[in-house]
């Protein structure tokens, strides 16, 4: 016998707005399956109001509003027993973003949960990254978002040292990020992946995703440095129409593929690795896990 459950995840970032149903699949004495079921995606640009204005603007609020009444009425369709949504650095750093989040509860009924940087990166932990980790490997991980970017250092197995920094794709198209952004991340990355001998990049985010895409590598294959650094190159000698048309980008993706190439290329370059691998995990995906995860405890406790 399967036992056969739908759980949501929404993902209220800087640059879009997703909701991912995933179907989880339990067989007694195997391991759970977490399919993709569905993924929908919203361009609502926040970190364009927040970045600049510190507020979300009425005009974002009722497109959110909409989006949100849209995404309830899909899981309702899907018959989805949990979901969870979370808001990261936008909604974390706007004025009114309480406000909004309380809003749109009264509007259409969903709870939005807004985390800060290192609640992101344990969430994202609880994916499937974990099986990527191998116990003889080091690697450099790297979530590019509109608002920020968070870098976790794996060794051994482990979760050596992790932070956020506000270097987002969004904030560096409206040059809000400041060189001294730049040198941080760059000191940070050096002092805490030197003593390795050895390391590769694990990259997420949609960025990364529609580069690898675009490269035509086989999954599980990684990226080259050199790849990365020629894909750079050739994209910023193109024009933002040139993107959208001879490389069929979406317009929400073809402005911040530039500056989420350089953070993936620049953290290659300052921890010396040469391969990014791209597993396609992010937010959405730990939230999925963790929203797992607290049924089987809750089932746990009862026994």
């Amino acid at each position: 016998m399967l036992n056969i459950d739908k759980y949501a995840a929404i993902d209220i970032g800087s640059n879009a707005i997703r909701l991912l149903i995933a179907t989880v699949i339990e067989k007694e004495g195997h391991s759970p399956l977490f399919k993709k079921t569905s993924l929908v995606r919203v361009p609502i640009r926040l970190g364009a109001d927040v970045f600049l204005e510190e507020k979300i603007s009425e005009k974002n609020y009722l497109r959110m509003v909409d989006a949100m009444k849209a995404f309830s009425l899909i899981m309702k369709t899907h018959n989805v027993v949990d979901y969870r949504a979370c808001a990261t650095s936008a909604m974390r750093e706007a004025r009114n973003g309480k406000d909004i989040a309380a809003k749109i509860l009264d509007e259409t009924g969903l709870q939005i949960h807004i985390i800060d940087g290192t609640d992101e990166a344990a969430i994202i932990s609880s994916t499937d990254l974990k099986d990527l980790i191998e116990d003889n490997k080091v690697f450099l991980y790297v979530d590019v978002g509109g608002g920020s970017t968070e870098f976790t250092v794996y060794a051994n197995g482990k979760n050596i040292t992790s932070r956020s920094f506000k270097l987002g794709t969004v904030r560096i198209l409206n040059d809000m990020v400041r060189e001294s952004i730049w040198d941080e991340v760059r000191d940070w990355i050096r002092e805490n992946t030197e003593m390795y001998s050895k390391i590769n990049v694990i990259g997420s985010g949609g960025n990364i995703n529609s580069i690898y895409k675009s490269s035509g590598k086989k999954i599980g294959k990684p990226l080259s440095y050199f790849f990365m650094a020629g894909y750079f190159e050739r994209i910023k000698e193109m024009t933002y129409h040139e993107r959208i048309f001879e490389l069929q980008m979406n317009p929400d993706r073809a402005d911040v593929i530039i500056p989420a190439t350089r953070i993936y290329l620049s953290a290659m370059k300052w921890s010396k690795a040469k391969n990014i691998f791209v597993p396609k995990i992010g937010l959405a995906d730990g939230i999925i896990k963790s929203l797992y995860n607290e049924k089987i405890a809750k089932e746990l406790e009862v026994k």
